[in-house]
């Protein structure tokens, strides 16, 4: 499967977004720190993720992202597909020129089996996600990670 960072991070951001969301918005910088991933990127990712409805923002105070749906309406191969991602293993990007302007020997097979991993995807909800226990230790170990350190206030004179 030819799956770049593009559509990775777009999983794991809307997956951190999904867990998160129950007490309100979640702004991208809480995110990309529980996440690592850059602020810069994520926005460009959630700006997909905006247009094609997997998301909705809140401005101000206390604003952020929320998800645009239910989590068991959101697959992962809708948002690969919304960051315009392609589940694509052919040499020739599906263009069937793969070899000398024509198509090569295997191409129906990658084809085949791009089909294959993308119907896999489109079986498996965020909801589906939110739902296994290796993923909710995950993101509670995240969230031990990410929470703001506790400071105490020097002493006065």
């Amino acid at each position: 499967m030819k799956l770049t960072s593009k559509g990775r991070y777009a999983v794991t951001a809307i997956l951190d977004l999904a867990f998160h969301a129950r007490s309100g918005p979640v702004p991208l910088p809480l995110i990309a720190r529980r996440q690592d991933i850059s602020l810069s990127y994520l926005e460009q990712l959630f700006a997909r993720l905006r247009k094609t409805g997997l998301v909705e923002s809140t401005r101000g105070p206390g604003g952020g992202y929320m998800l645009g749906k239910p989590a068991a309406d959101i697959t992962v191969a809708n948002i690969i597909a919304a960051v315009d991602e392609r589940v694509d293993n052919t040499r020739c990007s599906g263009a069937s020129d793969c070899q000398d302007g024509e198509q090569c020997l295997t191409h129906d097979l990658w084809e085949d089996l791009g089909d294959r991993i993308f119907g896999f995807l489109e079986g498996i909800t965020l909801q589906d996600l939110l739902e296994e226990d290796g993923i909710r230790r995950v993101v509670q170990r995240q969230d031990e990670l990410s929470a703001p350190e506790l400071t105490v206030a020097p002493p006065g004179d």
